[in-house]
């Protein structure tokens, strides 16, 4: 005796079923995904200073200081208002130029850069806060001031 199709079409759909409902109940574990290893995490001061510090610059106000920087002391990058490695460089030999910075010219704004800068802020743009190499508030706000000067010159 041979099947009617409508049988067949629903031991097809039956077995079909089954073993869609079989594939989804072991998906979760065949196809899941391998836990990943916890990620150690790593403060900022472990990598130092980042490549560009605008010390609270707008970006105006930091291509007033790369223009300055670019007329006077050597800066030969992009006049794109991020204070990276080469803007910091030519800041950093008008900083030994003038303002007793005595460390390496490497581009990198740490402590030693921001005393002289903050000495030469002191001098001239009205920072009132100690020397401490930390580029604080009132660092800022006096970097501010010089940048805004730069941007009449």
């Amino acid at each position: 005796m041979r099947p009617s199709i409508m049988t067949r079409a629903i031991v097809s759909a039956t077995a079909v079923a089954a073993l869609a409902a079989g594939t989804l109940a072991t998906a979760g574990t065949s196809f899941a995904a391998a836990p990943q290893a916890p990620q150690q995490a790593t403060s900022a001061e472990a990598f130092g200073t980042l490549a560009t510090d605008n010390l609270g610059l707008s970006i105006t106000q930091a291509k007033n200081v790369q223009r300055w920087l670019a007329k006077y002391y050597g800066y030969t990058g992009t006049i794109d208002g991020v204070l990276g490695t080469n803007s910091w460089k030519a800041m950093q030999r008008f900083l030994a130029k003038y303002w007793n910075y005595t460390d390496l010219i490497d581009g990198n704004p740490g402590p030693n850069t921001i005393k002289a800068l903050q000495r030469f802020l002191k001098a001239h743009y009205g920072y009132t806060d100690s020397i401490d190499g930390i580029a604080g508030p009132k660092t800022e706000y006096a970097f501010a001031k010089f940048a805004n000067w730069t941007g009449t010159i």
